[in-house]
């Protein structure tokens, strides 16, 4: 039998299990034992427990005496907002920079390629801290806070009016998201159909229409709420309106500043990997520069890419966790002040790597089944 390859290769691989299965379990039971000698209970009960510290910044409602169950929740949503909305403008920003970097324009292409050299050789943890810093410092006390209309800006952040709680706004909202379906749906019947028939369907207006029109009957259907909380300067802060504080800033303009340099050099190389013959071509049909990069080369270019683009997305998400050195009460925040509270040291560290483990897994997922739908089908 053991001139067999197939049955070596059985009997390599069921070792290498084995001695992985002896490891574990060592290192399982040695951990058991020196958490008994310590008399330090294993469990997650813990997060049914009163968690008696207040979080700054929170998504849903949140008090002390909530769990640290709870707690966690509200940071993990800290997490997950801000690192949607910086992965949304770092995009934006990475796109109009690479395509910067191939401009004509010799001014236009050299600022953009310093401001990628200078953001991504700077380490991110530096450049929060010069945000933070500019921020705190440069703004005003709230006391003499520069005002624009009913919106404040000061060290305390960014407040602004903002609608009173009401169903109509949360219908609002769920339009929103019931436009976007729709939309999507819209465009894949258009390109179904141009496929087919050669004929190509508006996308752009109905669109439009969709993101006015759903929301604005859902709005208008329960009640049509009007009413807004406005700032108003009461002593030492501000009362009604909604602060967007100095620390969220911080993280959001720095993620999305810092990972834009490295997307623009993914678009500037999807952009160049494009052939020079259908550009050529795009050029012999008389289509404009515009039509030319909108039409013909970024849809070739997004092939290439996505796959490092997803690498960007996964990092300024596992990035965010720097959020603890500007004070944001992000998920890592959160859970470090549970683990100095409680001593549940292995547990807050494990679900916090189960979670970043999810939220990483989520994103890799959603890029790939987007990597699959625009790869070219060989006939």
């Amino acid at each position: 039998m053991w001139s067999s390859e197939r049955f070596r290769r059985f009997v390599y691989q069921f070792a290498l299990l084995l001695l992985i299965a002896a490891v574990a379990g060592y290192a399982v039971s040695n951990l058991v034992h020196n958490l008994q000698s310590r008399s330090i209970t294993i469990g997650f009960s813990y997060l049914q427990h009163e968690a008696g510290f207040d979080i700054s910044e929170k998504l849903i409602a949140y008090e002390p005496a909530h769990s640290y169950g709870r707690a966690f929740v509200v940071g993990l949503l800290n997490t997950l907002y801000v690192s949607a909305c910086a992965i949304v403008v770092a995009s934006l920003l990475g796109l109009a920079i690479g395509i910067a970097r191939l401009s004509p324009n010799w001014l236009l292409r050299q600022l953009a390629g310093g401001y990628v050299e200078t953001v991504r050789n700077v380490p991110l943890i530096l450049q929060l801290l010069m945000w933070y810093g500019m921020l705190t410092e440069l703004l005003p006390p709230v006391g003499e806070a520069w005002r624009l209309g009913f919106t404040y800006l000061s060290q305390r952040g960014l407040t602004m009016p903002w609608p009173e709680a009401h169903a109509g706004w949360s219908a609002a909202l769920l339009g929103v998201v019931a436009a976007v379906v729709v939309s999507l749906l819209w465009s894949r019947r258009a390109q179904a159909v141009q496929v087919r028939t050669g004929k190509r369907l508006p996308v752009a207006w109905p669109s439009l229409v969709a993101f006015v029109l759903l929301p604005s009957i859902a709005w208008a259907a329960l009640g049509a709420p009007t009413g807004f909380s406005r700032p108003e300067l009461a002593g030492f802060d501000f009362e009604g309106g909604r602060t967007v504080s100095p620390e969220f800033i911080t993280l959001f303009v720095g993620l999305s500043v810092y990972t834009a340099a490295f997307i623009a050099e993914i678009v500037r190389g999807g952009i160049q990997s494009v052939p020079k013959g259908q550009i050529d071509a795009s050029e012999a049909l008389g289509l404009s520069r515009a039509q030319r990069l909108r039409l013909v080369v970024l849809p070739q270019a997004l092939r290439v890419i996505i796959p490092p683009l997803t690498s960007q997305y996964l990092n300024l998400t596992k990035n965010s966790s720097l959020a603890v050195a500007i004070g944001y009460p992000d998920l890592v925040s959160v859970s470090t002040t549970t683990l100095n509270q409680t001593g549940q040291a292995i547990e807050a560290i494990g679900l916090m790597m189960a979670v970043y483990l999810l939220i990483s897994l989520a994103i890799s997922g959603l890029m790939n089944w987007y990597n699959y739908r625009v790869r070219l089908v060989e006939r």
